[in-house]
This record gives structure tokens, C-alpha cells and sequence, in this order.
């Protein structure tokens, strides 16, 4: 089970590509940059903040919330 990821943190990351806000999504352990329609997985708890390693919405599912 992954480890839960720190609010403090959550609240100042933002997309290295768009420098834009991220959502959580708790379920699939990555944070949605909808800007960027790119998901950044979380590993042990750690974000992983590099374009090289994200998931492009569009290939995949699609965000589990939807676009806001």
C-alpha cells in the first residue's frame, strides 16, 4: 500500500511544465496537471515531478474527476 502523501506539500508543488496547480488523486497515486493533461505518479509516498516519468491523460484513462 502506498504511503500517504504530505498536505504541506501538496500545497506548494506545482507542474514543472506549466508551473501551474495539481490535483491529488488519491486513488491512483498521481497528481493531475489538467493543464497539462499529464498525471505524475507518486512512488513510496515521493512525488515524482519529472515529465520523462508522467502519464499523458490522453493515452490512458481519462482523469477520474474530470476537467475543471
Amino acid at each position: 500500500m502506498s504511503a500517504a502523501v504530505d498536505p504541506k506539500l501538496l500545497e506548494i508543488l506545482v507542474c514543472p511544465l506549466t508551473k501551474g496547480p495539481l490535483r491529488y488523486d488519491a486513488e491512483a497515486q498521481e497528481l493531475i496537471s489538467e493543464r497539462a493533461g499529464l498525471a505524475y505518479p507518486i512512488r513510496d509516498g515521493i512525488p515524482i515531478m519529472l515529465v520523462d516519468e508522467a502519464r499523458h491523460l490522453d493515452e490512458g484513462e481519462p482523469a477520474r474527476h474530470g476537467r475543471s
